[in-house]
C-alpha cells in the first residue's frame, strides 16, 4: 500500500513551529543566564568586602603558582647552563680492556695512543679540539718539609678549550711549547696558594717533579664546578703531553677527549669514534665512550620534578581558597534564604537557583584567579624590565592557574548552591 502524501502546507507549519520552539528556548536560555549573571553582579556591589576577602585565597594561590613555575624554571635554566659549561659537547674515550686473554692480559695491554686521537680528528670532520690525558701521581714539595701527592695531567693545548679553563695569571700551555717539550706547567689557584702564597707570585716560579724543573707560566681554574665529572683535583699540575711522556716511558694513554662542534652530533660521532679507533686495534679490546648528555638528561628530569612538586604545594593554597568560598557561599545562602523563597515562588526553578549560587562563587574564584595571575606576573616582568635578568615565564603556569580557580570554584560552589536549589519555596519564605 503506497503512503500517503503529506501536504505542503503541514509540513511548512511543522517546521515553522520548530523553528519557533528552538527561538523561545535560547531566548528563555539567554534571558535565564542574563538575569543569574546581573544577580551575581548585584550581590557583590552589595557586599564588596565579602566578595573581596572570599577572593584573596585565590588571589594568593593562583599568584603562587606562577611564581613557584618561575623559580621552578629559573633554577632548571640555570643548572643545565652550569652543566653545558662543563661540556656537553665533550666525548671522553676510555680503553676498558680485552685484546687478549689468559696470561697475556697482564702483559699486553691494547692501551690508546696519540695516533688514535689523529686518526679520528683526521676522519671525523665534527672535531673541533682533542686531547690525550695522560695522569701520573708524583710527591711534590711545598716548602718547610711539607710534600704531597698531587696529580700530574699530561694534556694538549686543546685540553683548555675542551674543560673551558680559565687562565687568570699567565698564559696556558701552547702548541710550541708541545712540540718543543719545553719543561713548563700550568697549576691550579689551590696549588698557587699553598706553595707560593698568591695566584700571581707562582708565574715565572720554578718546582721539581721527579727531579726535573719545571716553569710556571700560568695559573688556571674551572669555569663552572663540574659536578665531579672532571679528572681536575685541588692541587693539579697540567704539563705538555709530550714531556709527560718520557716520565712514563710509552705513547699510551688510557683517556683521549673529543669535543664537537654540537651537542646534536655527540650520538653518531660517539659510534663513529669506538668504529674507528676498534678497526686499528685488537677484536676484544674493549673502549668506551661517555658524555655529559646523561648528567643533561637527569638534571632535567629532577628539575621538572621538583617543579611540580612546588606546584603540588601551591595549589594547596588553591584548595585552602576554595574551602573558604564554599564557607562564604554557604553563609550567603543562609543569609539569603527569604530572596530564594521568593524567586521560587515567582517561578524560579531549581537549576535556576543552583547556577545563581555556582556562578556566583566561580566568578569569585576567576577574579581571584585573574588577580593573583596578574600579581604572579608582575615580579618576572618587572625584574626584566629594570634588570639584565630574563627570568622566564611560562604561558602554560598562566593557563593552569587560571583554569585552576575556574575549577575550585565550581567544585566548592557545588554544595552551597545544591543546598539553596534544595530549599522548600514555602518554609523559605517563613523564614525569618
Amino acid at each position: 500500500m503506497p503512503p500517503v502524501p503529506v501536504p505542503t502546507a503541514e509540513l511548512a507549519e511543522t517546521a515553522s513551529e520548530r523553528s519557533f520552539q528552538q527561538t523561545l528556548q535560547s531566548a528563555r536560555s539567554t534571558i535565564a543566564w542574563s538575569e543569574i549573571l546581573k544577580i551575581a553582579l548585584d550581590s557583590f556591589r552589595a557586599s564588596k568586602l565579602r566578595f573581596a576577602l572570599t577572593a584573596l585565597g585565590m588571589v594568593i594561590g593562583t599568584a603562587s603558582v606562577i611564581l613557584v613555575v618561575t623559580i621552578g624554571l629559573t633554577g632548571r635554566e640555570f643548572i643545565l647552563n652550569e652543566i653545558q659549561k662543563i661540556g656537553t659537547n665533550e666525548i671522553e674515550l676510555e680503553y676498558a680492556g680485552g685484546g687478549s686473554s689468559g696470561v697475556e692480559s697482564n702483559i699486553y695491554n691494547d692501551y690508546l695512543t696519540r695516533d688514535d686521537e689523529k686518526r679520528v680528528d683526521a676522519e671525523l670532520p665534527g672535531v673541533l679540539y682533542s686531547s690525550p690525558i695522560l695522569e701520573m701521581h708524583e710527591r711534590i714539595s711545598f716548602g718547610s718539609g711539607v710534600v704531597k701527592d698531587t696529580l700530574v695531567l699530561g694534556v694538549s693545548p686543546d685540553y683548555q678549550h675542551i674543560r673551558n679553563l680559565l687562565v687568570p695569571y699567565g698564559r696556558f700551555l701552547d702548541d710550541t711549547d708541545d712540540t718543543q717539550h719545553f719543561r713548563c706547567a700550568v697549576v691550579t689557584e689551590t696549588f698557587a696558594r699553598l706553595r707560593y702564597g698568591s695566584d700571581d707570585a707562582a708565574v715565572g716560579r720554578e718546582f721539581s717533579i721527579s727531579g726535573l724543573p719545571f716553569t710556571i707560566i700560568g695559573v688556571f681554574k674551572e669555569s663552572v664546578t663540574d659536578f665531579g665529572q672532571s679528572e681536575i683535583a685541588d692541587q693539579t699540575i697540567l704539563i705538555p703531553y709530550s714531556v709527560a711522556r718520557y716520565f712514563t716511558g710509552t705513547d699510551n694513554v688510557k683517556q683521549i677527549y673529543f669535543t664537537m662542534r654540537s651537542m646534536d652530533e655527540v650520538p653518531d660521532a660517539t659510534k663513529e669514534i669506538q668504529r674507528i679507533v676498534s678497526s686499528h686495534h685488537r677484536p676484544n679490546s674493549v673502549y668506551k665512550t661517555q658524555d655529559l648528555r646523561a648528567v643533561l638528561s637527569m638534571a632535567n628530569t629532577i628539575s621538572l620534578a621538583l617543579t611540580a612538586v612546588l606546584v603540588l604545594v601551591a595549589a594547596v593554597t588553591l584548595a585552602v581558597g576554595g574551602v573558604g568560598i564554599m564557607n562564604i557561599m554557604l553563609a550567603t545562602v543562609r543569609s539569603r534564604i527569604r530572596e530564594i523563597g521568593i524567586r521560587k515562588a515567582l517561578g524560579a526553578t531549581s537549576r535556576e537557583i543552583r547556577l545563581q549560587f555556582l556562578t556566583e562563587a566561580t566568578l569569585i574564584s576567576l577574579a581571584g584567579g585573574i588577580a593573583g595571575t596578574l600579581a604572579g606576573l608582575s615580579l618576572p616582568l618587572s625584574v626584566r624590565f629594570f634588570t639584565d635578568f630574563q627570568l622566564p615565564i611560562s604561558p602554560w603556569s598562566v593557563v593552569i592557574a587560571l583554569a585552576a580557580a575556574t575549577l575550585v570554584g565550581i567544585v566548592f560552589g557545588t554544595m552551597p548552591a545544591t543546598r539553596a536549589a534544595q530549599l522548600d519555596p514555602v518554609e523559605s519564605l517563613k523564614y525569618e
